[in-house]
């Protein structure tokens, strides 16, 4: 008995580091995960942005109200997972442009941009798009809290083409008459240089 037990023996501590082995790798697997998890909340969050994704039928329509052809640029501020720039460039034909500042919501884009096959089409830009270069623009996609709007808007007054087009969901400029509204899903588009106005004036000049 004594014999079979030293036999066991070697067994019995290659089980037990083997469970210990896999325990720590459980618990770094689970510090991980609630470091991605707090990156993808906290980031967006510093900057203003909306922590839930907006609804791909909501994109579609900024999207189609925005009136975005195909091989025009698209840039999203704070492009999140690539959802936007994913339908802009699939079902669109447009070149879109994201800035993030996420390293996870990055990461994300590039697996969904790859898995779609619109990677051609597709550029992710590590940035603060307080500070992005917007001249190539076409189009402009923001989906932003209205406080975030009234510090973005001398940005993009001085960074964007005469002629170009700016699309907000949820939040309207409040210094600026937008050419188009949507009621139902709260889509405002804008066309550059800016005019002086706001939604009410919009929407007196539309009524009559």
């Amino acid at each position: 008995m004594f014999s079979i037990c030293l036999g066991w023996l070697p067994f019995g501590m290659f089980l037990t580091i083997m469970i210990e082995f896999l325990v720590l790798c459980l618990y770094a697997f689970s510090i991980l995960l609630f470091v991605i998890g707090m990156l993808w909340i906290l980031v967006p969050a510093l900057y203003g942005l909306p922590l839930v994704p907006t609804k791909l039928s909501r994109i579609r329509k900024a999207l189609k109200l925005v009136n975005l052809q195909p091989d025009e640029v698209l840039y999203d501020l704070g492009s999140g997972d690539g959802r936007v720039l994913i339908v802009a460039a699939r079902e669109f034909g447009a070149q879109a442009v994201g800035i993030e500042i996420g390293p996870v919501q990055r990461v994300v884009s590039w697996i969904k941009v790859f898995r779609n096959g619109v990677r051609h089409k597709v550029r992710i830009e590590a940035g603060n798009f307080y500070n992005a270069d917007l001249g190539a623009a076409d189009v402009v996609f923001v989906y932003a809290t209205s406080k975030e709007i009234t510090k973005l808007a001398a940005h993009l007054e001085k960074q964007m083409k005469p002629g170009s087009r700016l699309v907000s969901i949820s939040a309207d400029f409040p210094e600026w008459e937008p050419s188009a509204f949507d009621d139902r899903d709260l889509i405002f588009v804008y066309e550059m240089p800016p005019k002086s106005g706001n939604l009410t004036t919009y929407l007196l000049k539309t009524a009559g």
